[in-house]
This record gives structure tokens, C-alpha cells and sequence, in this order.
């Protein structure tokens, strides 16, 4: 991809619209705007830098704060005159602290989140963490988790009782999430057999 794909005559002062998405939860992150440096830039370093319309300057974002991010797709809209950038944040994106500039509940695409969150120990392996104990103990340990979870939630449906197949299934979903880390499986990767078999 390359800037001279874009349709600038329909952009405003010639500057190019960005929406940032997280890769992962899915989460749109902010709105930012980039000329052809900017973009070369983006594209050179893997790391998402705009044009600031107020300082009439680059600016890489968290060159100040460490809170890059790393771009891993990019996207032109139908129009060619808009980019989606997916990226996977460094700490929050907001100057606020927060993950996203847009006051959208937190808990949005909370699987995927979670999901994030189980990655992040899997590289770091905090001491106390059960998630952390999980990982230890392995692909077997793992499944067998898998398998009573699935077992437990079977019996609350069967049963009727809708409030204890909710916490089961959580609790399923939580150690399947584990296992799909283990396994080196991420959801967009289930999503894409999903839609195969869709069609």
C-alpha cells in the first residue's frame, strides 16, 4: 500500500483520516490524520505516526509517553479516502490513562480482552498468578481444565439452572481461552475457519 492510493481531493487540507484499532479486542482507539510522510514513516518504522494540524508537525504516538502503536495491518477504506490501522497498543492511548480516546464501555469485547490479558502472562509469567500456574502445568493439565468446565456447564443446562451455567461457562470459556494461548490458536484465527466453513 502506498499513499498515492488514497483519493486526497475528498480529504480535508489534504490530510489523510486514521482510525486506530486495537488488533486484538477490537476496540477503535483514536482518530488521527497523516500526510505522505507521516504515512511513509508508519509504513518504514511499523509504528503509527500522524500529522499534528496544530503543531504543523510529525508526531510518532508515544514518542513522549513510551504508549506506541505497532501497527500490524493497515487498510483502505472503499473510498480510498480514509486508512484503519489495527495496532497493538503500548500501555493506554489516551493522554487521559485510558485505552481509547472515545468513551466506549470498557468491558466492549470483553473475550477478546481477556483473551489479551491471558497472552500478556503467558510472555510474563507474574509469580501468583493461577493463569501463570496454568501454563506451567502444561497443554495436558490444560485440557483436563477444558474438560471439567465443559462438563460442569453441561450439568447446570441440563439441570435448568440458568445463574450456575452462566459461571460455568465462564469459567469454560476462561481455561478454553488458555488453551487456545497454549496451543499458539488466536480468535481471529477461529474466526477465519468460522467463515470458511460459512460459505
Amino acid at each position: 500500500m502506498t499513499f498515492d492510493e488514497f483519493n486526497l481531493s475528498k480529504c480535508a487540507d489534504g490530510l489523510l483520516p486514521v482510525i486506530v484499532q486495537d488488533a486484538d479486542t477490537l476496540k477503535v482507539l483514536m482518530l488521527g490524520y497523516m500526510n505522505r510522510e507521516a504515512f511513509d514513516r508508519t509504513v518504514a518504522e511499523g509504528r503509527v505516526t500522524f500529522f499534528s494540524r496544530t503543531r504543523g508537525q510529525l508526531w510518532t504516538k508515544g514518542e513522549t509517553s513510551g504508549h506506541f502503536l505497532n501497527v500490524r495491518e493497515m487498510y483502505r477504506d472503499c473510498d480510498a479516502d480514509t486508512l484503519l490501522i489495527k495496532a497493538d497498543p503500548i500501555g493506554p492511548t489516551c493522554h487521559r490513562g485510558t485505552t481509547s480516546c472515545f468513551d466506549t464501555p470498557e468491558d466492549e469485547g470483553f473475550v477478546r480482552t481477556l483473551a489479551k490479558l491471558i497472552r500478556d502472562r503467558h510472555e510474563k509469567m507474574p509469580e501468583g498468578s493461577y493463569t501463570t500456574k496454568l501454563f506451567i502445568k502444561g497443554v495436558k493439565a490444560i485440557s483436563k481444565k477444558v474438560g471439567e468446565e465443559a462438563a460442569e456447564s453441561i450439568i447446570e443446562a441440563v439441570d435448568g439452572n440458568r445463574d450456575r451455567f452462566v459461571y460455568e461457562a465462564c469459567d469454560l470459556i476462561y481455561h478454553y481461552l488458555v488453551l487456545l494461548e497454549e496451543m499458539g490458536v488466536s480468535i481471529p484465527e477461529l474466526e477465519r475457519e468460522l467463515a470458511l466453513r460459512h460459505r
